[in-house]
């Protein structure tokens, strides 16, 4: 199967307007990485101490140590995306190293999320990394189990409140659909597994391990959470961009298939600006502190889906592509899909 290749002006326009922003500044990648784990760390310790004075309080400081927990993920998706660090050893160590608070086996996470960015808004190619999503056409020819299934996987208490559950404490923990011939990956998968159990004994023989749990679960719970509705809104939006593999082209899905979501400063920074994600899907080689800088000093990323904050909450009911249409519509619009075709 072949698709639509891009011509070469239009890749060389792109690599030319792309490659001064491309590479990372070490002095901000480690000033980032300080100020990620430093404020995480004293955030749990207080969230330990607050127990002596009320869980309502460790609750509360959850809330933040969660933000930060997310901006240690996106170094992470920085380290495996080689735009953290020039060197190969001192990223990949780090992302490997931030997997085991994260729960999230780096060198796996590493591998599929490459093929995320491969493929996304390739309809012929929907797998690894993506929110799963069907065609009109595939839902309604569908058996009746499978389409509860699939409502029932879009609805949103499973998709942001059981979902992240699952996948950072049960599938990262053995992600049985990748290939078994992904001997990187799976040794990541054991060694993350391996240095998470020795955390928790040692936290266990220390501080104990239902205090540990008290602090640990509400953070971790609350950052995947973040983290999945994070991922859902820069790519689940009404006018986003889905094509067969041969009319399929890399620029528009990433101009087209990957929102702006313009977040007030304070979350833009803790988020570390992957709202900017339209840049990012254009070239994942750019640092995410220069993601901002690329999109206001060019006109051409400035053409795409704008999402704002206050709005995120109206795209959580899109599930259905129609091809059609060329649009994600909502499950009470079917009728509407249907009498259109």
């Amino acid at each position: 199967m072949t698709h639509r290749k891009p011509d070469r002006d239009t890749v060389e326009r792109w690599n030319r307007l792309l490659e001064p922003y491309l590479g990372a500044d070490t002095r901000k990648s480690v000033t980032q990485l300080l100020t990620s784990v430093l404020p995480f760390v004293a955030l749990w310790w207080l969230a330990l101490r607050s127990l002596e004075v009320g869980y309502w309080l460790t609750l509360l400081v959850a809330i933040p140590a969660a933000g930060f927990m997310m901006r240690m993920f996106m170094i992470q998706h920085d380290c495996g995306h080689g735009s953290f660090f020039r060197s190969r050893a001192a990223r990949d160590w780090v992302g490997r190293a931030i997997g085991v608070v994260l729960l999230t086996p780096y060198d796996y996470w590493k591998r599929t999320h490459a093929y995320h960015h491969a493929h996304s808004g390739d309809l012929d190619f929907r797998g690894f990394g993506d929110v799963d999503t069907l065609t009109v056409r595939e839902y309604l020819s569908s058996p009746r189990a499978q389409r509860f299934r699939y409502r029932l996987y879009r609805h949103p208490l499973v998709l942001f409140g059981i979902a992240p559950f699952f996948l950072f404490l049960v599938k990262h923990r053995f992600p049985w659909d990748i290939p078994r011939d992904w001997k990187q990956a799976w040794a990541g998968v054991w060694w993350t597994n391996l240095a998470i159990v020795g955390v928790v004994v040692a936290m266990g023989a220390t501080i104990g391990l239902e205090r540990f749990l008290l602090v640990q679960v509400p953070i971790t719970l609350l950052a995947s959470t973040a983290g999945v509705w994070m991922f859902y809104v820069q790519h689940q939006y009404e006018d986003t961009y889905w094509q067969r593999h041969e009319q399929w082209d890399y620029y528009d899905a990433s101009l087209y298939g990957s929102s702006y979501l313009v977040l007030p400063k304070p979350l833009q920074w803790l988020t570390a600006s992957i709202g900017v994600h339209h840049v990012h899907h254009m070239s994942a080689r750019i640092p995410n502190y220069k993601l901002q800088q690329v999109h206001d000093e060019n006109p051409e990323f400035q053409i795409v889906e704008r999402v704002r904050f206050r709005d995120t909450l109206k795209l959580i009911n899109l599930a259905l592509w129609d091809e059609e249409g060329g649009r994600l519509i909502r499950f009470k619009d079917l009728r509407k899909a249907r009498a259109a075709a």
